[in-house]
C-alpha cells in the first residue's frame, strides 16, 4: 500500500528513548498500513540498528532504519530520511518525543493537496514544581514558532528549499533556518494547535548550562544567512550584558595587576553585582533549592566567557560581523 505520511526520526544511541517513541507512534489514531517511519542514526549506531529492525518485525507499524556512514548531524539524518521516503507528506520529530495519538490524524485531515505547505504543531513540555534552569530553558520550546520536534512538510516544500542545511552539524538552528528559506520562498506554514507532542525532560548534568554555550557557533551561521530575520525572530541585539561583564572582569584584572587595588575592587565589585542580577534572573521562575543556587550563580559567572566565545568563533568560521 501506497503511504501517506512518512515519520522521520533522528537518533543516535538513545535506544530506550526511541523506543519509547515508537511506542507512541503504534498508538496513533491513523491506519498503521498509511504511514512509516524512518529512523535515522546519525552515524553507525548498532543498538539503534537493533531496536529499529527488531520494530520492523515484531511492531505493528511499518519501520525502516538507516545510517550516515559517520556521524553529520540531525540535519544530515532528516535529508537522508524524507529522501529515501515516497510518500507525500513527511512528519518530523525526535527520539525524545511522545507523539500524540491523533497527530498523524490532525495533519493528514488538515492537507487539502496544497502541493508545497508546511505545518507546525503544539509542544507540550511537562514540568513538576520549580523547574532547574534548563528545565525552564527547555519548556520554551512550548513558544516556539517552529521546531522540527513537531512539523510536517510536504515532500515538494522540502524539494522546493532541498531540504535541512547540513552545515548545521548540531540540533541547533536547524529548524530555524527551515523555517527561513519556506518563509523566503513563500510557502505557507500553518499551526495546527492539536497537533501534538510532549517532549519530557531529560537529565542534564550539573553545569550543562555552560556546555550548551557551544551551539553560539550556529547563531553565528543563521546570522549571516539571515541577518533580519535573525534580529526579528530570534535575537534583536547582541548580548551587550555578557561583553560589559567580561570587560569588568579584565579590567579589573589588569587594574589589580598595577596595584591599582581600589579600582581594581570597583570593577570587581561591579562584575559579582551584575553576576548577581544575572543569576536572579535564572532563578525567578526556577528552583530555589541549594545545589541549583549554586550552579546558578557559578554558571553565570561563567557563562559570558564561554557565549563570547562560541559566538566569536562562529562569526570567525563563517566570516561573518556576528556578535
Amino acid at each position: 500500500m501506497e503511504k501517506k505520511i512518512t515519520v522521520v526520526i533522528p537518533s543516535y544511541q538513545r535506544p530506550e528513548l526511541l523506543s519509547r517513541c515508537l511506542r507512541a507512534l503504534e498508538d496513533q489514531e491513523f491506519d498503521k498500513s498509511a504511514f512509516e517511519v524512518i529512523v535515522v542514526s546519525d552515524g553507525p549506531d548498532k543498538y539503534t540498528r537493533q531496536l529499529a529492525c527488531s520494530w520492523k518485525y515484531a511492531g505493528l507499524i511499518d519501520v525502516r532504519y538507516l545510517a550516515l556512514p559517520v556521524k553529520k548531524g540531525p540535519a544530515a539524518a532528516r535529508n537522508a530520511g524524507w529522501r529515501a521516503s515516497d510518500a507525500p507528506m513527511i512528519a518530523f520529530t525526535d527520539d525524545d518525543t511522545i507523539p500524540d495519538p491523533y497527530w498523524l490524524q490532525t495533519v493528514w485531515h488538515a492537507w487539502k493537496g496544497e502541493p508545497a505547505i508546511v505545518y507546525t504543531g503544539q509542544v507540550i513540555v511537562p514540568l513538576k514544581g520549580r523547574p532547574t534552569d534548563y528545565e525552564w530553558n527547555t519548556a520554551q520550546l512550548e513558544k516556539a514558532e517552529f521546531v522540527t520536534a513537531n512539523c510536517a512538510c510536504t515532500r515538494e516544500a522540502l524539494e522546493l528549499v532541498n531540504g535541512f542545511d547540513e552545515s548545521f552539524e548540531a540540533a541547533w538552528r536547524e529548524d530555524s533556518d527551515l523555517e527561513f528559506r519556506l518563509l523566503q520562498q513563500q510557502v505557507p506554514i500553518y499551526h495546527l494547535k492539536n497537533a501534538i507532542v510532549l517532549h519530557p525532560v531529560r537529565k542534564a548534568g550539573w553545569g550543562v548550562s555552560i556546555r550548551e554555550q557551544r551551539k553560539n557557533v550556529f547563531n553565528a551561521l543563521l546570522y549571516k544567512k539571515f541577518p533580519r530575520l535573525y534580529r526579528e525572530k530570534i535575537q534583536r541585539s547582541p548580548t551587550w550584558n555578557y561583553y560589559l561583564m567580561i570587560f569588568l572582569f579584565i579590567l579589573g584584572v589588569v587594574f589589580a595587576l598595577n596595584e591599582a587595588y581600589t579600582g581594581s575592587a570597583v570593577l570587581f565589585g561591579a562584575w559579582l553585582l551584575m553576576i548577581g542580577l544575572f543569576a536572579g534572573r535564572r532563578l525567578k521562575h526556577t528552583s530555589h533549592a541549594t545545589s541549583h543556587v549554586l550552579e546558578m550563580i557559578v554558571t553565570s559567572a561563567a557563562i559570558p566567557f564561554a557565549a563570547t566565545y562560541w559566538s566569536l568563533y562562529g562569526a570567525w568560521r563563517y566570516k561573518v560581523l556576528y556578535l
